[in-house]
């Protein structure tokens, strides 16, 4: 039987349930992802449409075009708490991104990449073995 991981938002208006294994699981350092989430980058868990079951409340989006791509990103966050739950992006929009911190256990996955690391704070450091890109993994 596939593993079962389940989060939400903060306020919990929002859950959903994943199936199965992630396709990866990446820090992002872009400059978008370190001004939507407030802090040094963004941990961000990528799973296929249908492995994703959301309930709840309807989740509200931004969208956002990268200024190096012109591709959107579309943020999907919850409208009563503000927690942003998912990502999609235009480059292959049957892929999910489901916010790490937004899992009820967060300690179930393993990071394989960082991403935009040219953006990435002065202090930062990666862990060895860990695949580095200064701009997106395009894969």
């Amino acid at each position: 039987m596939a593993a079962v991981h389940e989060g939400g938002c903060l306020c919990g208006a929002i859950r959903y349930r994943v199936t199965g294994e992630p396709i990866r699981a990446q820090v992002c350092h872009c400059k978008f992802c370190q001004r939507r989430t407030g802090t040094a980058f963004a941990i961000v868990v990528a799973f296929k449409q249908e492995q994703i079951d959301l309930s709840g409340t309807t989740l509200a989006d931004f969208e956002h075009r990268s200024d190096e791509s012109n591709r959107w990103l579309r943020c999907h966050f919850c409208s009563r708490c503000g927690t942003t739950v998912s990502i999609t992006g235009q480059r292959d929009s049957t892929i999910r991104m489901i916010s790490a911190g937004t899992f009820d256990d967060p300690n179930w996955f393993k990071v394989d990449r960082h991403i935009w690391t040219r953006s990435a704070l002065h202090w930062m450091t990666y862990p060895p073995g860990v695949e580095t890109y200064e701009k997106a993994f395009l894969k």
